[in-house]
Parts: C-alpha cells; structure tokens; sequence
C-alpha cells in the first residue's frame, strides 16, 4: 500500500490512487478540496530529497509550467518544496498517452495524424515564444483526451533556450528514438530540436514504425546522428506527397534544413491541410544521393562516450574524436562557405535583374491589364507574356485555395499600362500578420464575425465563469493586440455561467453490480454495464468505473461500470454421492445441472460393489446438482463454485424395481344380516297400501320382550 494514499497534503489535497510512476516521481489522482476539483500531483520521490540535480530538474518543471497557459499544455495550479515533500500540483487529464494511442492503432489515417500534430505545435510555439525548449518531446508525455485534445506534459528536462548546456548528463535524458543528431552530440538546443522530435512522432504515426530502431540506446544515437531512415511512402504508399516532405523537413539532421519554428511548420501543415495535393518547393534539402549508412556494433570506447559524466569529465574528454562516420567541419569553413554562397545568389539577382530591367525598358508598349483574379500565383507568373512584375500582398480566405489570386490592382478594363510594369496583387495566403481584435464582452456571433472579418479562425472554449455575462467573451488566446499570422486560429473563451450541480461518485469497486447501481441512481446518474470475461471475480461484481471512484461529476453524467461476466470465474467441484449398497444390478445414474444433463458425468453404476461415485463439475456461480438413478431422483445439492462449498438439499431412497405381479386384495367374507321377527296381532284391520306393500301398524309387539 502507498504511504500518501489516503492521506490529505497542507489539509487540502485528498490522496486517491497512483496514477503514473516516473523516474524522479510519482503521479497520483487527487481532489483539492478547496476549489472542489480533480488534480494530478507529481511528488519527487524520497530518494531524491538529499539530490541536488533531481531537485533542480523537478523545481525547473514547475518554473516552466508555470510560465506557460496554453489550451494545449497541462497547467500548474499550485507548487511545494518543503524539506520533507516535494510536490507539483496539475490538471488531472482524464485520457491516455499518445504512445498507447499509436500503439493501439498502428498506422494511423493522414487526416487524424494532421489534427494531433497541430495541436502539438500550437503548444511547442508557445512555449519556444516564453523562451522555453522542451528537449524531451515523444508520445509518451502528450496525453490524449477522449474529445481528441492534446495535453503537453512533462517537462522535467525543459530548459531556457538562453542557457542551453553541453554536458552529456543532460543529453542523455530525453528519449533516444526521438532526440535531434545536435542533442545527441550533447550540443546546444533550441526550438529545432522540438521540431526534430515532432517530425519523429509524425513518422511513427504516419508508419506505424519508427525512423531508427536498434539493439541498445548507444546504438539508435548513433542511427540519429548518421543514418537517413526510409522515406514514409515507402512504408505506406497511402501517404500525400507534400506530407512526407513536411516529415522529412522537420527531420533534417542539420539544424538550419529544418523549420526556423514550430509556427512555420503550422503554416506548411495549414498549407497542406488546404491543398492535400500540393508539392513543396523546398530545394535540393531532401534530394537523397547517399545510401544509408550501415552502423557496425558499437564498441567498448563508442559507449563510454554515451555514459553520464560529470561537466568536469565531458570538457576534458574531446566527443568523437576518433568516430569514423561522423566529419565535421569548423565554424569558419561553415562562415565562408555561407559567405561565399550568399555572394554568389546576390551577383546572379542582380544580373538578372538588370537583364529583366533593360529588355523591359527597351521593348515597353502600351497594353491591356490583364483579368488575373481566380487565378493562382504561379499560373499568372508562368503565363506572362508582357512581363509584368508583382507585388504580393497576402490575404486569407477559408473558401478559396491557397494561392489563388482575390484582388488585383489596377482592375482590369480601367486603363492601359506598359508592358514590365508592375500589379499588386492579392493572393490568398497564411504568411500575413494581422492584430487580433478586442471582443471581450462581445456575444459568441459577434466575436466569430469579428475574428473572421480579420482572417483568423475562431475556435469555441466554453468556461464555467458566473463573473461575464452568459454566452459573452470573456478573454481570447492570442489576446487582443497581439499580431499573429492571418488564418491561425484564435481560441474564443466564452462565459456558460455557473456549473451545474455536481455530485461524487462513490466507492463502488468491488461491489455488486444491484449495491452499486443503487448507490449510483440515488445520486442522479446514469448507469451502464459492460461486462468482462476475463475477470476471476464472482458474477456481477463491479471492477471498474468510468469516470472513477470519488471523481466529481454533472448529474446525469452517464457512469460505465465494467462487471465481471463470471465466465472466468470457473472452478472445479467433486460431488462424492452415496449409493444405496443393498442394490447389486447395474443403474443409469444422470447428472443434472440446473435441469441440463451433463453427458461426461452421466454413467452406470453397480451400487453394491463401488459404494459411492465421485462426481466431478466446473462452472462458475452457484447451481443446482441433481443426481437421478434410473429416471429417480435420488440426491441434491446446491453447488457454490466461487467457494467451492456443497451443500445438501434433499435426499430420497431408491426403490428398488420388482418383476413378481402385483397383488390382488381379497374379498371380505359377505355376513347375512339377522332377519327380524314379528308378530302380528289378529284384531288389527290391514290398511291398503297402494304400492301393494303391507305397512305393519305402529301397535306391532316385538318378541324381543319390549
């Protein structure tokens, strides 16, 4: 039993069960009885009290939580660092980790992949914004809500991205698989290295495999910082074109090929998203002319460089000095070799330019302005005989594709212009920034209209708030003021005024399913029931609640309660049945359960030479054993197969059959009965009797002597 369940922290905080269990820490599922609310509390565990560098990591998840308050991060509520407790006190995300979800399904569909990777980014930009780099970015801290949400935890390894370290202490805790080539080396990260792992995470789930995989740890760094993985088209051929490129971008292994933010993937992804079968222009980044590398077992000296050391070891210890796959070059050969390159684009711009300028100027003529509103960009580019210049101004419209031309100007029909000379045009497009507006206060249509009339797509967040009017804006994320790039979403918090009732759940685990669904409707909730065959509970014992045990629901929340069927909870029970020992011919002995003969059990049976039979049954729950001897019952019993106890219930003789004919009852000797005498006397006058039967007169003397 864990010591804190049960327990109250600081008179608050009510300790129901272990939730997560983590290598500096353990999670557990609380009620904070002040604000009347679930939480999660993650408390360091006790063998790290005295451990300076778990106590900076813990304090440093706390500070960086607590910088953060995004839709799509788990929040902070509250913090404690005594002496004898550490605690973080969070959000209780009722879900599953992203990993069991990939798990789960295997590869999952394009489109659902889309809507859990923005969601990730959404979170990463924000953080990258407060100067935070996650550096431990992988399935198993995003949690996963029944509605579809996505929760960033963990970030316990979280660092300022302006006070990046070097040591290989600090790079070997986040997870191989998922860790960018740079934090492998053990040098300095920023938000590209996020970037690298959301790329990993959108291969996996796009795969259902992950890029690199090896025998040990030492062995997948290695992959990281060497091996180019399969493309994923060539896993799942199902994959869009301009997906995998957004895949592969984000997992350059050199920090400059990746995205600059996670809100410049956002745009391709939003671009994507648009237009499924557009292609990327990205260059030559993701031209592979090199074979994959092949990756020999890591030797003894290979993994000493992987071990946890000190600063004091790593800075006297040169990283790879002798590693054969990996050539790096200096700072100053990057410096000039990008200065050299840059030199080389501007001279070509500029020539070109100048040819553009002066066959333009030489050959101009009036013309026409052309009619390019519904066209794309790259149509009214490619198709341009009288070499117009453009100048773009981008503009969003949910309705029209990306890149389509809305607005022009001059207009068509207005004029003439000369040839080279230059349009303005409006393309529909995401790179434009615009400033949210103020709509606090306003009514939820009219904070949409608002939003949209800016190019920015409302998302609804309905709070519980008495403070704001009902149905009104109470705040929204960016807030007002804030530039962010037209056709982002802005998140729209609006007032649903007070809560509804709520009431808790009680303990019902482990009792049956009539107690439980009794304690249950009292409360005003909903009951429903799915069963389990697995369990070795008894019959309809309750095992699990959704939502659990001692949670704060809504009345009328519906709670699924899963029940054991009790077709796991089979046992064996021996019967030992006497037979009458008086009866030497052969009977037909038939097993009954609850009425159905049980054909293994039925058998002859010669009573006066085995005594008894043993009778042996499985099942679950309790039955009725009867026990027939040619077609008579002759025992039964009441079988309880949970406890395997047997009890009597009635007990009959045998009758033993006979050949000899039945007997005849005699007949009881026939007695005559006396006849009586009388005397008649010889002055009476005889009456007539119509019937002809002589009536004697009252007067008649009996010889009897009366």
């Amino acid at each position: 039993m864990d010591k804190y369940i049960g327990k109250r922290l600081d008179g608050r905080y009510e300790i129901h069960e272990l939730i997560g269990v983590g290598g500096m820490a353990n999670v557990y599922r609380c009620t904070d009885t002040l604000d009347d609310r679930e939480v999660a509390i993650k408390i360091l565990k006790d063998e790290f009290l005295n451990n300076e560098e778990f106590i900076r990591r813990f304090k440093n998840e706390s500070k960086a939580i607590a910088m953060l308050s995004h839709p799509n991060i788990v929040k902070v509520y509250d913090v404690s660092f005594g002496d004898m407790i550490q605690y973080i006190v969070m959000e209780y995300i009722d879900g599953i980790t992203l990993k069991e979800y990939i798990d789960r399904q295997g590869i999952i569909e394009w489109k659902d992949v889309l809507h859990l990777t923005i969601q990730v980014l959404r979170a990463l930009q924000h953080a990258h914004e407060c100067g935070i780099v996650h550096r431990d970015i992988k399935p198993q801290n995003i949690m996963l809500l029944q509605d579809g949400t996505i929760k960033v935890t963990d970030f316990g390894i979280a660092r300022f991205s302006d006070k990046a370290t070097r040591t290989m202490t600090d790079q070997a805790i986040g997870s191989v698989h998922y860790i960018a080539p740079e934090q492998a080396r053990g040098d300095s990260t920023d938000g590209k290295t996020d970037i690298y792992s959301v790329g990993v995470m959108l291969y996996e789930m796009l795969t259902g495999t992950l890029p690199f995989d090896g025998d040990s740890a030492v062995t997948v760094a290695l992959m990281q910082l060497q091996s180019t993985p399969r493309r994923p088209r060539e896993v799942n051929p199902a994959i869009p074109v301009g997906l995998e490129q957004i895949t592969m971008r984000a997992m350059e292994k050199q920090p400059e090929g990746r995205y600059t933010s996670a809100a410049e993937m956002l745009s391709d992804i939003e671009r994507f998203r648009l237009n499924p079968s557009i292609v990327f222009d990205y260059g030559s980044s993701f031209v592979d002319d090199q074979p994959t590398k092949h990756v020999e077992p890591v030797k003894k000296n290979e993994t000493k460089r992987f071990k946890e050391e000190t600063p004091e070891e790593h800075e006297t210890q040169p990283e790879y000095e002798d590693d054969p796959y990996i050539k790096e070059h200096s700072p100053v050969f990057h410096a000039v070799k990008g200065i050299l390159a840059a030199a080389l684009v501007v001279c070509a711009v500029f020539f070109a330019i100048a040819a553009v300028r002066g066959f333009t100027s030489s050959q101009s003529r009036d013309v026409d302005v052309p009619e390019l509103v519904g066209r794309t960009l790259v149509d009214a580019k490619e198709n341009n005989p009288n070499n117009f210049q453009y100048e773009i101004k981008s503009k969003f419209d949910q309705s029209k594709e990306i890149g389509v031309i809305l607005a022009q100007d001059p207009e068509p029909g207005n004029m003439k212009i000369k040839t080279g000379s230059t349009i303005e045009l409006t393309v529909n497009g995401t790179d434009t920034e615009s400033q949210v507006p103020f709509v606090v206060n306003y009514k939820e249509k009219e904070a949409v209209e608002a939003l949209k009339d800016k190019n920015f797509v409302p998302e609804i967040v309905y709070v519980e708030n008495t403070k704001t009017p009902k149905d009104c804006t109470i705040d929204t994320y960016p807030t007002a003021g804030v530039k962010s790039t037209i056709g982002s979403t802005v998140y729209v918090y609006i007032a649903k005024g007070s809560r509804a009732e709520t009431v808790k759940i009680p303990g019902i685990i482990g009792k049956s399913l009539s107690e439980a669904k009794s304690s249950i409707e009292e409360l005003g909730l909903t009951v429903e029931t799915v069963y389990d065959d697995e369990s070795k509970e008894p019959k309809d014992t309750v095992l699990f609640s959704s939502p659990l045990p001692y949670g704060k629901v809504e009345k009328g929340t519906v709670v699924t309660l899963t029940v054991s069927s009790g077709v796991g909870d089979k046992h064996k029970v021996d019967i030992v049945v006497d037979l009458p020992s008086s009866v030497s011919d052969t009977l037909n002995m038939s097993v009954l359960i609850d009425g159905v003969v049980d054909q293994e059990q039925s058998k002859q049976v010669v009573p006066s030479l085995t005594g008894s039979v043993t009778v042996s049954l499985e099942g679950h729950g309790t039955s009725t054993v009867t026990v027939m001897l040619n077609d008579q019952i002759y025992r039964e019993y009441s079988v309880d197969f949970a406890t395997g106890s047997i009890t009597p219930t009635a007990s009959h003789e045998f009758v033993v059959p006979t050949t000899a004919p039945p007997e005849v009852p005699t007949e009881a000797p026939v007695t005559e009965a006396p006849v009586e005498e009388y005397t008649v006397d010889p002055n009476l006058v005889p009456t007539e009797d119509p019937n002809n039967v002589y009536t004697p007169d009252y007067n008649v003397v009996d010889d009897g002597g009366y």
